[in-house]
C-alpha cells in the first residue's frame, strides 16, 4: 500500500471531483482526505487537495502522473502529485538569531517535521555547535552586504535540497540566486506584513504606535517582503512596551509561524494562486 497527495488547481467547471475520484478508483484507491475551495462557481478557479492510499505498489509517483497526465489535461489543470514516503529535503540558512533554528530542530528531532535537513548554513559560526548537537552538516559562509557570496550559497544548496528555509537569514537573495535555484524558499519576517517590510520592523511598530505585532512567514520573490504569505499570527502590545519587549514577544511569534509554515509546505498544504496561497 502507498499514500500520495494530489494538489489540484484549474478553473471551476463541471466533472472535476468525479474525474479525480473516478482516476483514483480504477487505480485501486481509496480517498483518505480531501478538500476544495472555489474562488467563483462561474468561471473562477478550483482548488483540491485529495490525500489518497493505492493498494498496489505497482505505482510510484512518477508512474502514477504519467498516468493521471489525461485527466489534469481534460481540466486544463495545474497540479503537483507527492509520494508520502519520500520525505523533501529542506536546506535552513540562518543568520545571528537563533531561535528560529533552534525550534526547528526541535520539532524536527520530535518528529513533527517530516523532512531532511541535509545542512545547516550560516554566515554566524556559532550556529556550527548546535548543528553538531543534531548530527548536521554545517556549512559556514561569512556572507554580509558588501559580499553575499551567492555562488557558495547555491553550490550548498542546488542539488542538494528541494526547498530552502530562511530562518531568520538578514541577507536580502538576488534575483539572479532566485533565478539559478528556481525551487520554493520560504521566509520568516518579524513584522505583519505588507504592514513594516525590510529591516527593524519592531523600532517601526513603536514609532506608529501599533497596538499589535505580528510575524509573518511568505515564499521568497524578487520582491522584498512581497511574497505570498502562508500563515500569520499577532499579538497586543501597549504603551508600555519599549522595542526590547516587542522584539521579545515576537520571538514566540516568529517561531509559532515558522513552525505552521513549514509543517503546511511538507505536508503539501499549499497552492499558490496569482499573489496568494491556499493552505488547506
Amino acid at each position: 500500500m502507498r499514500a500520495f497527495i494530489l494538489l489540484f488547481r484549474c478553473r471551476d467547471q463541471k466533472g472535476i471531483v468525479a474525474g479525480i475520484s473516478d482516476f483514483i478508483l480504477k487505480h485501486d484507491g481509496n480517498i483518505i482526505t480531501a478538500d476544495q475551495h472555489s474562488t467563483d462557481p462561474r468561471g473562477g478557479y478550483f482548488f483540491m487537495r485529495v490525500e489518497f492510499i493505492l493498494e498496489s505498489e505497482r505505482y510510484d509517483s512518477k508512474a502514477l502522473s504519467l498516468e493521471f497526465l489525461p485527466v489534469a489535461g481534460g481540466f486544463g489543470a495545474d497540479w503537483e502529485l507527492f509520494d508520502k514516503s519520500e520525505p523533501p529535503r529542506m536546506g535552513i540558512f540562518v543568520s545571528e538569531p537563533d531561535h528560529c533554528l533552534v525550534d526547528l530542530l526541535y520539532l524536527w528531532s520530535a518528529g513533527e517535521l517530516k523532512v531532511k535537513i541535509p545542512f545547516v548554513l550560516s554566515n554566524c559560526e556559532k550556529h556550527r555547535k548546535l548543528a553538531a548537537q543534531y548530527n548536521l552538516p554545517f556549512h559556514y559562509v561569512p556572507a554580509n552586504k558588501d559580499n553575499r557570496r551567492e555562488s557558495e550559497l547555491l553550490a550548498y544548496s542546488l542539488n542538494s535540497t528541494d526547498f530552502l528555509v530562511l530562518a531568520r537569514y538578514m541577507l536580502v537573495l538576488s534575483p539572479g540566486f532566485l533565478q539559478k535555484y528556481n525551487k520554493d524558499i520560504i521566509n520568516i519576517h518579524h513584522g505583519f506584513l505588507p504592514f513594516f517590510k525590510g529591516a527593524d520592523p519592531y523600532a517601526k511598530a513603536l514609532k506608529e504606535g501599533v497596538k499589535v505585532i505580528g510575524a509573518t512567514s511568505h515564499f521568497v520573490t524578487n520582491k522584498l517582503d512581497e511574497g505570498p504569505i502562508i500563515a500569520q499570527e499577532v499579538q497586543q502590545v501597549s504603551h508600555k512596551d519599549n522595542r526590547d519587549d516587542l522584539v521579545r514577544k515576537g520571538r514566540n511569534l516568529e517561531n509559532r509561524v515558522m513552525a505552521a509554515a513549514v509543517s503546511s509546505y511538507i505536508d503539501h498544504r499549499i497552492i499558490k494562486h496569482e499573489n496568494k496561497t491556499i493552505v488547506f
